[in-house]
């Protein structure tokens, strides 16, 4: 099943069905620009659980590419992965983006989509802040999760 690419907020996923909201999350404990503000804005609960993470009050390592599953409504959850090292600053190279992690975090959030029938929906998480490539981090996507059967959306901003 490809990938299937739509003009619209990561926030806002279609289908009624259950659905997972991933996104990548740095190994820093930084929740304060790009996807995650829109996310914050939305629900608070994907900050306030990945701030916990961060310091140490939650038993899930806080490591790359571990995953934070946060409920905020019926059927629909947030995946917070850290599929980044550091922050990018000016000049950052390489960039922070941690393929690997990504790839980690990814088989996480499949394990969950089968388990509960569930669709995935996601910015194009990794290729803004954290420095990816948005065609590597496509291919991981495509291994990770399409190839098992499960529906993709990514979102692009309007």
């Amino acid at each position: 099943m490809p990938v299937n690419y739509v003009r619209g907020d990561a926030t806002q996923p279609i289908g009624s069905e259950n659905r997972i909201i991933t996104h990548c999350c740095n190994d820093q404990g930084y929740w304060n620009a790009g996807f995650v503000k829109a996310l914050s804005q939305r629900w608070p609960e994907p900050e306030r659980a990945y701030r916990r993470w961060a310091t140490g009050l939650e038993t899930l390592p806080f490591a790359l590419g571990n995953v934070q599953f946060v409920r905020v409504a019926a059927g629909l959850c947030v995946a917070n992965i850290i599929g980044q090292s550091g922050i990018r600053n000016r000049g950052t190279y390489p960039p922070p983006i941690r393929y690997e992690a990504i790839r980690k975090g990814l088989q996480r959030v499949r394990e969950l989509a089968i388990a509960h029938k569930a669709s995935i929906h996601m910015p194009r998480m990794g290729a803004g802040l954290a420095g990816g490539h948005w065609d590597l981090i496509a291919e991981i996507i495509e291994s990770e999760l399409c190839v098992h059967g499960l529906q993709v959306t990514v979102y692009d901003q309007k």
